[in-house]
């Protein structure tokens, strides 16, 4: 039996944590809600963010981070994104030296512009790139939880990270594929929250999929210029974690950010929405940040500044499909002007 930390109690850390138990780990989950540790640890359920779901007897909670860390074998940060730097902090001095930390959390935070790899090179400075991987693709939690076939890829500087990765959560149910495109990996996972939120708006709005299918194709490309601008191989963005979990982000009935969309096509306020709402859709935050990251390096990405521009300053939907639709004439892989 090994040991396996997540830190996180949302519903994807909550779906790790069962999966994890099931191939015979012994789980430590880190929860920032008391009645979140209470009821796993009791009635073996998080019924706040994972209802329905019977969680293994060998999954423990812990309210301590550093607790949740201790002699753990594989340490999954799940939790969301823009709370990966403080969490981290506090989990350093207590991974042991031999444990791989796998990060699932999918953004770009916000405050610096930086991808998590960089975050955690900062904040974990003795794990280091060949202790570190990243978890991505098409991976709805309540699905996962409940041992129906999923597929995702484990992306690290060093194989034999996401070797580890692979031997410790790969199962029948849960095929992991391995990546050395840690860039192409972080970029694909935290871009297509902010697509599906435009995919969201454009179903709520009965533009038709054919728009849909736009929608996706031409965020497919914005994802793989920005990872290309980043040094990512755009290989990647046709893989797993690039367009696998942005068709399912796009189309799932589960997807938070996509029901984002819609709700913001039926007239919702953004921020008064999410506000009413325990589970995060990263897609808000990661607009803005994607949209910044756009103008510092200089590419162009028009779904994603009408995504931020709706988001964060109210633009009404029909206005940003406007400034959509009436675009320049463009070639369509290199994005050049031919008119």
């Amino acid at each position: 039996m090994r040991t396996v930390a997540v830190v996180g109690a949302g519903a994807w850390g909550t779906a790790l944590s069962c999966h994890a138990a099931r191939l015979g780990h012994a789980v430590r989950l880190w929860a920032f809600e008391a009645e979140v540790s209470e009821a796993v640890n009791s009635r073996h359920e998080n019924a706040v963010f994972l209802p329905g779901v019977r969680l293994p007897e060998t999954v423990r909670a812990f309210r301590d981070v550093g607790e949740a860390v201790r002699g753990a074998d594989l340490a999954v940060l799940a939790a969301p994104s823009q709370h990966l730097r403080e969490l981290s902090l506090q989990a350093a001095a207590h991974l042991p030296p031999r444990s791989v930390v796998v990060v699932a959390a999918k953004g770009i935070e916000e405050s610096s512009l930086e991808l998590l790899s960089t975050v955690l090179g900062e904040t974990l400075p003795d794990v280091g790139p060949l202790r570190l991987a990243f978890l991505s693709g098409p991976s709805f939690a309540s699905e996962v939880a409940r041992g129906l076939p999923t597929n995702v890829v484990a992306a690290s500087a060093d194989p034999a990270a996401a070797r580890t990765v692979q031997q410790l959560l790969h199962a029948p149910t849960f095929r992991v594929y391995a990546s050395d495109d840690v860039v192409g990996v972080q970029v694909g996972g935290a871009l297509k929250n902010v697509i599906a939120v435009a995919a969201g708006a454009c179903d709520g709005l009965g533009l038709g999929t054919n728009a849909r299918a736009a929608i996706i194709t031409r965020g497919l490309a914005e994802m793989t210029r920005l990872g290309a601008a980043l040094g990512a191989q755009p290989l990647t963005f046709l893989g797993l974690s690039g367009v696998g979990d942005l068709v399912l982000t796009c189309t799932g009935e589960l997807s938070r950010n996509r029901a984002l969309g819609l709700s913001v096509a039926k007239g919702a306020d953004p921020k008064k929405y999410l506000a009413e709402r325990r589970s995060v859709a990263e897609g808000f935050s990661t607009a803005a940040a994607a949209r910044a990251l756009a103008l510092k390096t200089g590419v162009e990405m028009p779904i994603t500044e009408q995504v931020y521009q709706v988001l964060h300053h109210g633009l009404p939907l029909p206005k940003a499909l406007k400034a959509l639709m009436h675009r320049d004439f463009k070639e369509e892989f290199r994005g050049i002007r031919t008119g």
